[in-house]
């Protein structure tokens, strides 16, 4: 008996998204590190208002696009924070060229 393929695509994002939503709520993200930051070296712009963005984050091995609000930069890092689908919050510093507008 064959499958039903216009079923299928919809339950395997359903799927996808079940499994990035337990990421989420079972990890945290990886963040950068104060040597890579430099936050004493580098100057720090805070935003006033947050602004949307999509970045790339890291759960572990796996990366995610996800959603986000830029909160600061530097030349060459964002801090952004998104939320999860238990109702937090994620937060995390990544490489500018993750962020996309």
């Amino acid at each position: 008996m064959g499958t039903n393929k216009r079923y299928a695509e919809s339950f395997d994002r359903r799927l996808d998204q079940r499994i990035i939503e337990q990421m989420m709520r079972e990890h945290q993200p990886e963040t950068l590190r104060s040597e890579e930051l430099q936050l004493d070296e580098q100057p720090l712009t805070r935003c006033p208002r947050p602004r949307p963005v999509r970045a790339w984050v890291r759960y572990g091995q796996v990366p995610l696009l996800v959603e986000a609000q830029l909160v600061a930069w530097t030349p060459y890092a964002a801090a952004i924070r998104w939320s999860v689908p238990d109702g937090g919050e994620h937060r995390a510093w990544v490489w500018a060229s993750a962020v996309r507008s």
